[in-house]
């Protein structure tokens, strides 16, 4: 009987044991799979998730719901018993982007009742499904830095301005919006209210040119309402962040001296022109303009509005071979407009500038006397004929012309337009031998519009040494007395005493004058040619001889046009 017994109780166990294989199911069965190379983070008790699914029954496989038919993923917490039992056991320990098959139980699932005639008693149930989302109420934003600039003098601060690129996805990867396509920043204050709160605090602490991962959860950033299309309710967002600008509105502009010039006799002020070369870039870097790439100087005035307003001041009390580097704020800049596709609006601006001259209108030239001969007998003056040598430069020492560039040095005469107004004045006054250095200011130069090589507006610098003088005439003529002339002078021009003066003798009696330093002829020009030019002006009947008449004649004429042009 106990054997019989026994081997009953054999056969019960050996039968449950086989009904377990094929017959109801006791637990939840998992199938991952598929898992993600990558998973941080794994679903726990008390996490929200949001997931696809695909609902189906264990026998037959008919589908009796999807939230992909929908539209909508399915939004839940876990653990909490606001899920199933089957599905709380089953989407533990899931990844963001797993794909799992999960095959519940009627007991952990709609028992033997179901439920609205969807499910029905002791159905077997299948889901198919795919984690999009996790997250705690215990959640903080996460940042994590990619890279990030050697040297931050600046990070950003409550109250700042801020202009960044970002891609942004959900946590499942998911493309959500880009400020790259656009090539264009948001733009925004920080701690003002103006972005969720995920994002501001994630902006907190950025240097210029630091990218992050900022990972805000959904009741850091648009929470149960999601946002348009893109942003379903209850999404965690991931911004990768390139702060590109970073200002205050109380910020003025920066100035950092980057070389200093080594002699500097004066400053900029207010009403001067000036010339200058510049860079100029955004906060990270990237350039906008430069005159470099033109190679033509910046020129404007200085104080009067002709530049934005950071650089108008940045340009006060600067030394001629200067360099510095301006930051200018938006709000001294081009402000919240920007200009066209250049310059971004609210764009903090870096100029990098090098002082290459500067000059008032009402500059006079200036003089400096290096060197000057013992003996000094005769300086030059208006209307003088001199030879002198030159090296003309701009004022950072760029050479322009030079007359050793040339077989001989050159020969004007003073006064006569022959060279520009500020090196007319600066050859005056000087002694054969003498040494000067003029600077001639634009007005007294080349003006605006410049010359063959000259810039536009360009103030000169002028090494000069007087090589030979000779004493001119006042334009307009070709002999002057330096003194009273001869009274009477018929007489004094007849050399022989016969009544008559032929072109001989009056070129004998002109060069006695000038030998005796009582006339001069002007120079520069063949003296035969001036006295017989002289002659047949006195030759009034063109017979070849200068007659006592002839000359009174002349002599009265001269006085009548005299009248004349007084009345």
């Amino acid at each position: 009987m106990e054997f019989v017994v026994s081997l009953f109780l054999l056969c019960c166990v050996f039968v449950i044991v086989v009904k377990c294989d094929s017959g109801p199911l006791i637990d939840v069965v998992v199938d991952r799979y598929d898992i993600p190379s990558v998973c941080p983070r794994e679903v726990g008790t008390e996490d929200f998730v949001r997931y696809h699914f695909n609902g189906t029954f264990f026998e037959g496989g008919k589908k009796f719901d999807s939230s992909h038919d929908r539209g909508n993923a399915f939004i839940s917490q876990v653990g909490l018993g606001r899920m199933i039992t089957g599905m709380d056991r089953g989407i533990m320990g899931m990844c963001v982007n797993e794909r799992r098959k999960i095959t519940i139980p009627p007991h952990l699932a709609y028992g033997s009742i179901g439920t609205g005639g969807v499910i029905p008693p002791d159905a077997v149930l299948v889901f198919d499904i795919l984690l999009l989302d996790i997250w705690s109420s215990d959640d903080k934003v996460q940042i994590s830095t990619i890279s990030k600039p050697e040297k931050c003098k600046r990070t950003v601060e409550a109250s700042d301005y801020v202009r960044y690129h970002y891609n942004g996805s959900l946590l499942s990867g998911t493309y959500i919006d880009t400020s790259f396509s656009s090539n264009k920043t948001y733009d925004t204050y920080v701690g003002k209210g103006d972005l969720i709160q995920g994002m501001e605090e994630g902006l907190l602490g950025m240097c210029v040119g630091e990218r992050r991962i900022v990972v805000v959860p959904p009741f850091l950033g648009y929470g149960e309402k999601g946002y348009g299309t893109k942003i379903p309710p209850q999404a965690t967002l991931v911004f990768e962040v390139l702060l590109v600008d970073l200002f205050n509105t109380n910020d003025d502009m920066e100035v950092v001296i980057t070389s200093l010039a080594k002699n500097c006799t004066r400053k900029t002020v207010k009403g001067d022109y000036i010339r200058y070369h510049y860079n100029g870039t955004f906060l990270d870097g990237s350039a906008f303009d430069s005159s470099y790439k033109r190679n033509s100087t910046y020129n404007t005035y200085i104080g009067m509005g002709y530049v934005i307003l950071g650089m108008d001041r940045a340009l006060q009390g600067l030394c001629i071979g200067e360099r510095r580097r301006v930051v200018v704020p938006p709000h001294l800049a081009y402000g919240e407009q920007g200009v066209d596709d250049l310059i971004p609006s609210s764009a903090v601006l870096v100029f990098d500038i090098d002082i290459i001259d500067f000059h008032n209108p009402k500059d006079p030239i200036e003089i400096k006397v290096t060197h000057k001969p013992k003996e000094c007998n005769m300086t030059s003056e208006g209307d003088d004929m001199i030879q002198y040598r030159y090296n003309c430069s701009l004022m950072d020492g760029t050479l322009l012309y030079s007359s050793d560039h040339y077989d001989s040095a050159p020969i004007t005469t003073l006064g006569a337009n022959k060279v520009i107004l500020g090196l007319d004045d600066g050859l005056k006054g000087m002694c054969v031998g003498e040494k000067r250095e003029v600077i001639v200011p634009p007005h007294l130069g080349h003006g605006e519009n410049g010359a063959s090589g000259v810039p536009k507006s360009a103030v000169l610098f002028f090494e000069l040494e007087l090589l030979s003088l000779s004493k001119g005439v006042p334009d307009g003529y070709m002999f002057v007395w330096l003194g009273d002339s001869p009274e009477p002078l018929f007489p004094a021009m007849d050399l022989n005493g016969d009544h008559e003066v032929p072109l001989e003798e009056f070129s004998a009696f002109i060069m006695i004058q000038v030998s005796e330093l009582k006339g001069r002829l002007r120079p520069g020009m063949d003296a035969s040619v001036i006295i017989k030019d002289m002659f047949d002006n006195q030759d009034r009947d063109k017979d070849g001889k200068i007659v006592l008449d002839e000359l009174k004649l002349k002599a009265e004429e001269d006085s009548d046009k005299a009248r004349h042009e007084e009345l």
